[in-house]
């Protein structure tokens, strides 16, 4: 798929790994629909990528507002053949800690957000892809979601947040097979560490600490080396039902 013709959601497009990747399609002269919380600076980014931006606020975890937001990405952009997954939190908890038993209530809504939003976003804009006319290949749309390298390496106080990206790795393959009749690509982008808001709240010097853990290059990765790799899946019609860690060769330690 070229560049040019993409008509991209970007969920968590307000801030990180999502706006960079929305830019990047901008500046290859496609058009994206930011979906990120009412709340978010989503209405201000949009505006700071110029006309072919647009904010469509969602929850992900809402079926009906994410079923809104992708009606109005496809009204508003002409269309939707990308959807990029990036809206995602994060939680540290010990299965049991000082204070006992991890709360049950904060491991449902890492995966209600992170897996089970991803899945709503997917269901959805794959079912607007459906009705495009197919281009090259039979090729209607392309699905790029946002595991961890955590889906592989959790470390302590990580289960939560390794389970619901070690689910989007694991519906990768199937929803890829369920797809395919229709002309639609699924892979997933696994990083590593990376310089994104939720490692910016960290001081600097545990920010080079965590970057020297990279074996090369030996620094957190940057949003926009993400948004190059989603580039790449977009215009690569091969690339589909895949995994593709993009972590500098970290492994991650226990702890």
């Amino acid at each position: 798929m070229d560049v040019s013709t993409v008509r991209a959601i970007v969920t968590g497009g307000a801030s990180g790994l999502g706006r960079a990747t929305a830019a990047r399609v901008i500046a290859g002269g496609g058009r994206v629909a930011l979906l990120d919380l009412e709340h978010s600076a989503g209405a201000d980014v949009a505006r700071e990528l110029g006309d072919r931006a647009v904010f469509t606020p969602a929850d992900v975890t809402s079926g009906e507002a994410v079923a809104e937001a992708v009606e109005q990405a496809r009204t508003r952009l002409g269309g939707v053949n990308v959807l990029v997954n990036c809206a995602g939190i994060g939680t540290a908890m010990k299965t049991v800690g000082r204070s006992g038993p991890a709360k049950l209530e904060d491991f449902t809504r890492v995966i209600q957000v992170n897996l089970i939003g991803t899945f709503n976003c997917i269901r959805l804009g794959a079912a607007a892809m459906a009705q495009n006319a197919a281009g090259a290949d039979g090729e209607r749309g392309v699905i790029i979601n946002t595991a961890s390298v955590a889906a592989f390496d959790g470390q302590i106080g990580q289960a939560a947040y390794s389970a619901s990206k070690g689910g989007i790795v694991g519906m990768t393959l199937p929803i890829a097979r369920d797809l395919a009749e229709l002309g639609i690509r699924v892979v997933t982008i696994a990083p590593g560490l990376f310089d994104t808001p939720l490692l910016a709240t960290l001081p600097e010097p545990i920010r080079n600490s965590l970057g020297k853990q990279v074996p090369f290059p030996q620094r957190l990765g940057r949003a926009d080396e993400y948004a190059a790799l989603a580039i790449h899946i977009i215009e690569n019609v091969m690339l589909n039902a895949e995994t593709i860690r993009l972590d500098g060769a970290i492994r991650m330690q226990p702890r």
